[in-house]
């Protein structure tokens, strides 16, 4: 799209009342350019900076990234990854190669990266191939600067990055001492499930080698001096590696800015690995977090991730009293907010339920489904005949509770005074307290609150004016009040047709095509975005006839709504139909859709039959939704977003 649309987008946004205008894209699925290309996408390669251009020019006003930790060779999942850590496989080989860069690898390394590619075989070897030429490239790099290092004449460039990467290490030793004794450990006991470390002598404690027993502390103090003396050499390397991919998010974050791109990151919920043998002296030892019954996944899900002990939110006997001091959990979290904060200009905050009134299950369950199933959730449980463990965690009494209702659902807990909200709140004010330390918009931080929102998790976002995800491909069109549906969206909340947990909009649509879904999809865009009643079954019907018109009325109907900040993933924008993630599910085609490498023309080519989001076109279809006056008052503009979309006229 023509750079000089951009302006006509934003005027149609402000129109509309519309603050943000995000792209969602995870790393992996960003575009290479054909030379650099090693099977895995990355936001900081030129093919990914090439199409970061592409979506500022469509009128964009932010990226919104999904978790960008370290993933294990068997896991690509990214809401699995390191908390701290970033991910290596995002490191861009070609300035490495010698693409204005210092030319640590050798001539024709990459290009031997990319042709052995095994493009015919499935995501899974894909993603195996990427990951381990890219960490023995990272290695290969890491071996020639040593060398030009230690060898007396090193260039200039190279004595700057130099300078560079032990500043980076100092700043951050805290973490990368930690991640990188997780990697020397996994080193020596041949594995990385900590869980089935064993060992004689000292090597026993090494599963709990950072949340020593009673008594241990100077035995395992003295047993992390011992690896890291053993394995200088890769805690060295191992922060090296995570000083390059950090500066290739630094370089974004200066691009991004200078083109007027807010970067927002993802708070993930779950625990990696690694993570969980860090931190495990901040669980709960009995119980783990998992996702109940829900309209989203009816059977719940088992997410086998750590809880947060509440015990270690505050330091002992001084509870919530003026003054305060943090705890170890809040400390954590603190830390993690500061690194991301520093990182982003917005987060999205997985799943807040679990930082509010986590769903909880056995650990020691032998079916962790039914488990699941039959979870409580921590803080609103406090005299359950089957979990009465958790009485001593509750907030909310019995006497707050509607028994008649499953105690998942949103309305168990049915009333709570300001102190209770307060306990609630403790983990969301740490990162409300971190955003305000860091200069951040509370506006730019997105709750991922979908079909369920429990009361308790209610009140806390409503204290600081946050609101909700509204996915109106999920709608229930039968029912008024559903909270997917556009009409039903506040000025706080986020809409979208769709997530990186939901079918693209142009595959869900080929459903209602082939079911009453048409039909009813079509009666409910008229009635929203056709205010002459008198005309309405008319726009209903070319909806129903016209290609791909009711998927450009199902966007126009997000900025038709009354809430300030928009959100499109990467697929439903570029017309695709390929599932990037099916939730509950694990399988190696989740986490492996990319955008193509022809977009640009892949795009244009399908504007031309309205197969993706045209952009001029949903913004003119929902400034006709406004009323007389409205339309009057914007109606040169809505001529000129008709005049500039591509594709068939309306």
């Amino acid at each position: 799209m023509p750079e000089h649309l951009r302006p006509l987008i934003a005027s149609a946004l402000d129109a509309l009342q519309v603050r943000n205008l995000v792209l969602s894209i995870h790393d992996l699925s960003f575009p290479s350019e054909p030379d650099e290309d090693t099977g895995r996408g990355s936001p900081y390669t030129r093919g990914a900076t090439r199409f970061l251009e592409f979506v500022r020019q469509l009128g964009f006003t932010g990226i919104q990234l999904g978790p960008q930790g370290q993933t294990s060779e068997s896991n690509a999942s990214p809401y699995d990854a390191t908390l701290f850590s970033r991910n290596v496989l995002n490191v861009p080989l070609w300035p490495l190669a010698g693409g204005e860069g210092l030319g640590l690898l050798p001539p024709g390394r990459l290009a031997g990266i990319v042709s052995s590619r095994p493009v015919n075989e499935g995501p899974g070897p894909r993603y195996r191939h990427a990951f381990r030429a890219q960490r023995a490239a990272l290695d290969e790099a890491w071996e020639a600067l040593q060398r030009e290092r230690g060898g007396g004449a090193a260039r200039p460039a190279v004595r700057e990055q130099v300078r560079r990467f032990e500043a980076f290490a100092r700043a951050n030793r805290d973490w990368l001492v930690r991640d990188a004794l997780f990697e020397a450990l996994c080193a020596e006991h041949g594995q990385r499930d900590w869980r089935r470390w064993a060992g004689p002598g000292e090597a026993a404690r090494d599963a709990w080698l950072l949340a020593p027993a009673p008594g241990e502390a100077a035995a395992c103090e003295a047993r992390a001096q011992a690896v890291r003396a053993r394995h200088g050499a890769l805690f060295e390397r191992y922060a090296f590696h995570q000083f390059l991919v950090h500066e290739a998010h630094g370089q974004l974050r200066e691009r991004a800015t200078r083109g007027g791109l807010k970067l927002y990151g993802d708070l993930q919920i779950g625990f990696s690995l690694e993570d969980a043998w860090a931190w495990q002296g901040l669980f709960l030892r009995t119980y783990l977090m998992g996702a109940p019954p829900s309209r989203t996944n009816p059977d719940g899900q088992p997410w086998n991730y750590p809880v947060l002990d509440p015990a270690g939110f505050f330091e002992p006997r001084e509870g919530h009293a003026p003054g305060h001091r943090a705890g170890p959990v809040l400390r954590f979290m603190e830390a993690r907010m500061d690194k991301m904060l520093a990182e982003y200009d917005g987060l999205r905050i997985d799943h807040p339920h679990g930082l509010v009134c986590p769903w909880v299950y056995r650990a020691d369950a032998a079916d962790p489904l039914r488990a699941v199933q039959q979870g409580a959730r921590l803080f609103d449980s406090p005299a359950l005949a089957d979990h009465p463990e958790l009485a001593r965690h509750a907030i909310a009494t019995a006497a707050q509770l509607d028994v008649s209702v499953p105690r998942h659902a949103d309305g168990w807990v049915r009333s709570l005074t300001p102190e209770q909200v307060r306990r609630y709140s403790v983990l969301i004010d740490t990162i409300v307290a971190s955003s305000r330390r860091h200069g951040r918009q509370l506006t730019d931080l997105l709750g991922e609150v979908l079909s369920t929102q429990p009361y308790p998790l209610q009140r806390v976002l409503a204290q600081y004016g946050m609101g909700r995800f509204r996915v109106t491909q999920k709608a229930n069109l039968k029912e008024p009040s559903d909270v997917y549906r556009g009409e039903n969206a506040a000025p706080e909340d986020w809409v979208m047709v769709g997530t990186h947990d939901t079918p693209p909009l142009w595959r869900v649509a080929e459903g209602w095509r082939k079911s009453d879904g048409l039909r009813e999809q079509a009666d409910y865009l008229a009635w929203r975005l056709h205010p002459d009643a008198g005309g309405r079954e008319a726009f209903a019907r070319r909806l129903r006839e016209e290609p791909g018109l009711l998927e450009q009325a199902k966007f126009a109907d997000l900025f038709a709504s009354r809430a300030q900040n928009v959100s499109i993933f990467f697929a439903d924008l570029l017309g695709m139909t390929e599932v990037y993630n099916v939730p509950g599910t694990v399988n190696e085609e989740n986490w492996s859709l990319r955008v193509p490498q022809d977009y640009g023309r892949e795009y244009a080519e399908k504007l031309t039959r309205n197969a993706a989001l045209n952009l001029p076109r949903a913004l003119a279809l929902a400034l006709r939704a406004g009323d007389a006056a409205q339309r009057a008052r914007h109606q040169s503009l809505i001529e000129a977003l008709e005049a500039a979309a591509p594709g068939p006229r309306p």
